[in-house]
């Protein structure tokens, strides 16, 4: 039997997940310590394989986040190779590949720049490592001998991380990018190598005049997804 309150619920949840997107610009404002601590508090409801709970998360602020991003951008702007703890993409094919053109081509069109401008798409790929101007970023890192469900599961606490997030009030952006150059990214925060970098998340508040905030992903349908076993 479905009540009032789980309807309410439902349509808080889906609320929050149409509300959230990827922010690409963010304003200077830093966000209190008592919001960012109630965000991890909650994403740390996250469930996990045995409950391992396996993520652990650097947190930036102030200088800390300026420091990164500067040793961010040095190293992607120069052409450092690329050394991620997970393999990426092979390639993009199909629906995917669909996908992946229609989002770029998204944001390419709102900031003004034309199909084919491959300087301009390197310069705005370069913004990743600039943390699109987040005030903080969050390194979301797993234990190396977990393997690819220990990053699964920290999938897990991303998502939840950004919906709590968004219920505050602070928008996201969750960053694969910055795995791009893991070892990077241990040495700056003196992580162990037992730990394997995942992903990163910029938080912050959003600039909604900036263009890059201006559209929105579409997503597919149900019958897209989902396959229906009855019998």
């Amino acid at each position: 039997m479905t009540t009032d309150t789980d309807l309410r619920s439902i349509d808080i949840v889906d609320g929050l997940l149409r509300e959230r997107h990827s922010c690409r610009a963010f304003l200077p404002k830093p966000v209190p310590r008592e919001v960012i601590e109630r965000v991890l508090e909650v994403a740390q409801r996250t469930a996990s394989w045995c409950n391992s709970q396996p993520w652990q998360v650097v947190v930036t602020s102030g200088a800390a986040t300026e420091r990164f991003r500067e040793a961010m951008y040095a190293v992607a702007s120069s052409g450092g190779a690329e050394d991620s703890d997970f393999p990426f993409p092979r390639e993009y094919r199909g629906v995917y590949l669909a996908r992946r053109r229609e989002s770029g081509f998204q944001l390419y069109n709102t900031l003004g720049i034309a199909r084919g401008d491959k300087a301009a798409y390197r310069r705005q790929s370069l913004e990743n490592f600039k943390l699109f101007g987040a005030p903080h970023v969050a390194i979301v890192t797993t234990d190396e001998a977990l393997g690819v469900y220990g990053a699964i599961d920290c999938g897990g606490y991303v998502g939840n991380f950004m919906l709590a997030a968004q219920a505050l009030g602070v928008a996201t952006v969750p960053q694969a990018a910055l795995a791009f150059h893991a070892g990077t990214v241990r040495r700056h925060f003196g992580l162990g190598d037992d730990r394997r970098v995942v992903c990163g998340i910029s938080f912050g508040y959003e600039d909604r005049a900036h263009p890059a905030n201006s559209y929105r992903t579409s997503r597919a349908a149900i019958a897209d997804a989902a396959t229906f076993v009855d019998d």
